[in-house]
């Protein structure tokens, strides 16, 4: 059997490390706050107000349901470190900025588009944005954020570059000001996502600062919030579909990851449970299942 593409999340955080960023650094619990600095910066009232639990399933008369799942990675890139001094100083600025080059280079590199092509930036008002420009603009910024956005159902919208301008446009309403930014999509993976790079300036051109709790939960709950408003919310049958279709998939699928996670976590104890027990119990165990076997391949030899 052929390796196929990889799950969404590892594809998010293959991303994640192809962009220069750590995976098991960024993120976090939807709702949690870290510490009284993460509160303060623009978009703190915002995060602040936000449902911890908007993520969750809910119920009404027909059921369980959920809004639509986002996966948002975030780093802050210092450009101009203030407080380095002596004879490295150039150095080390010279290298910062071959750096923020290489990386627009590598959003804007041959096969990212839907047809193998390179990938073009665009702003909130141009479809073709001179990322160079836009990189030149920003030399003498203290620092930039670079965000990687991954709708779970990406290949169901209908225009994911229409989508993140209303993201870009929800934050700015959020930080209260208006943000100088570019977006490359990226469709060369099995899950569509966006890179954003975002000059750290206010619109007055003042450095801009956001709140640690906004960046890590805020922006995540925006993007939900707007994917949930194009798709309608997910139902716990629309879910149980995703995961029935994902049986036969030769390929690391979510259901794979929760059979493999459950043996690494409890051991070979034999377990009856069906995909609707993997819904509500990802962690129940998978039991004598063979390397390279898909997960419909086990589930038949186990109702077998």
């Amino acid at each position: 059997m052929g390796v196929g593409p990889q799950s969404f999340v590892r594809q998010v955080e293959s991303a994640v490390r192809k962009a220069g960023g750590n995976p098991s650094r960024i993120g976090g619990v939807a709702g949690k706050k870290s510490g009284r600095f993460n509160a303060r910066g623009r978009g703190a009232k915002a995060a602040a107000s936000l449902s911890a639990d908007a993520g969750g399933w809910r119920r009404d008369s027909s059921g369980r349901y959920r809004a639509r799942r986002v996966i948002v990675k975030a780093r802050v890139v210092k450009l101009n470190p203030q407080r380095r001094a002596g004879r490295s100083a150039p150095k080390v600025r010279g290298a910062i900025s071959r750096a923020a080059d290489a990386h627009l280079r590598y959003l804007e590199r041959d096969g990212v588009t839907r047809e193998g092509e390179k990938g073009c930036a665009y702003s909130a008002i141009e479809n073709e944005a001179d990322g160079r420009a836009f990189i030149e603009r920003g030399r003498e910024d203290r620092h930039q954020f670079r965000f990687i956005i991954a709708p779970e159902d990406a290949e169901e919208m209908t225009d994911l570059r229409r989508f993140t301008r209303d993201l870009m446009r929800q934050m700015e309403t959020d930080l209260d000001t208006q943000l100088d930014w570019i977006g490359v999509d990226h469709h060369n993976t099995g899950h569509p996502h966006t890179h954003v790079i975002v000059r750290g300036v206010t619109d007055d051109g003042k450095i801009l600062n956001i709140a640690g709790d906004y960046i890590a939960h805020g922006v995540r709950h925006r993007a939900s919030e707007l994917v949930t408003r194009e798709l309608g919310h997910q139902s716990e049958i629309d879910v149980a579909r995703k995961l029935a279709s994902e049986v036969d998939a030769e390929r690391l699928t979510r259901l794979d990851r929760m059979l493999l996670s459950g043996a690494a976590g409890r051991g070979r104890r034999r377990s009856t449970a069906g995909p609707r027990r993997l819904l509500s119990d990802p962690r129940e165990p998978a039991s004598s299942d063979q390397p390279g076997e898909t997960a419909g391949a086990i589930w038949t030899r186990r109702r077998g």
